[in-house]
């Protein structure tokens, strides 16, 4: 059992009926919810002192999941910053949907992760193009989700380190939708579907990927590389 975080900004299911309609208890409830069935879940949201995410819970903290979209630029630098140096030093993150426009993922991936979109209730069928891959297990050749928002190429992040899940749209649109990447001693995965007025997250299928990629992120216990100025390991002869 791990301490999982999940973190979301909560403001569409304040002010939206429809997103409250489908999430309720807020998407971090909903992913929540099937998440505890195997590891002791907390929740934080933007509006609470520190975003939630205070050093106690940073600290204690083996994955983060983290959910934003209209309100990126009103999380603080400085939580950012406590975030990142979390992921260097081990902790898993899992960046859902919109959070690709996060400033965490932002500063971990160093480029604009800008991409095409569309909302038209289209069909998107996620294809498993790594099925050795642990986020895979006990998923088929793919997942087809009836209706979802567009994501087109080009997506503009680092190639990924391992390319898991290849999204095609009704429109005619692919997209990167499981890309990992390893950051320090921390691993990232970032997972596409997740549009907040589609009942993504009650998929059982999606539940299984994000049960798997955080089985997958979970910290290695180990120290940080050192770095800096280094004294010999052995003794440097003179000619």
């Amino acid at each position: 059992m791990m301490n999982v975080t999940v973190w979301n900004e909560n403001r569409h299911e304040k002010t939206n009926p429809e997103v409250q309609a489908v999430y309720p208890e807020g998407i971090h409830g909903a992913l929540s919810n099937f998440l505890k069935e195997n590891h002791s879940v907390q929740t934080a949201t933007l509006d609470q002192e520190d975003h939630g995410l205070s050093d106690e819970l940073l600290n204690s903290t083996d994955v983060l999941i983290w959910w934003g979209h209209v309100a990126h630029e009103e999380v603080s630098d400085h939580i950012v910053e406590k975030v990142k140096n979390r992921v260097l030093d081990g902790m898993g993150l899992i960046v859902l949907h919109s959070g690709h426009f996060s400033k965490i993922f932002k500063t971990l991936m160093g480029t604009g992760c800008d991409l095409k979109w569309r909302e038209a209730d289209e069909k998107e069928r996620l294809w498993v193009v790594d099925p050795s891959h642990p986020i895979t297990k006990d998923i088929g050749e793919y997942i087809e989700l009836e209706k979802e928002e567009m994501y087109g190429e080009h997506f503009d992040i680092p190639a990924p380190d391992e390319l898991v899940f290849l999204s095609w749209f009704e429109g005619g649109e692919v997209f990167r939708s499981g890309c990992t990447y390893k950051r320090g001693n921390g691993k990232v995965f970032y997972f596409r579907p997740g549009h907040e007025t589609y009942p993504t997250y009650h998929n059982k299928e999606i539940q299984k990927v994000i049960r798997n990629a955080v089985q997958w992120a979970a910290p290695v216990n180990r120290a940080r590389p050192v770095y800096g100025n280094a004294k010999p390991l052995e003794a440097i002869g003179s000619n």
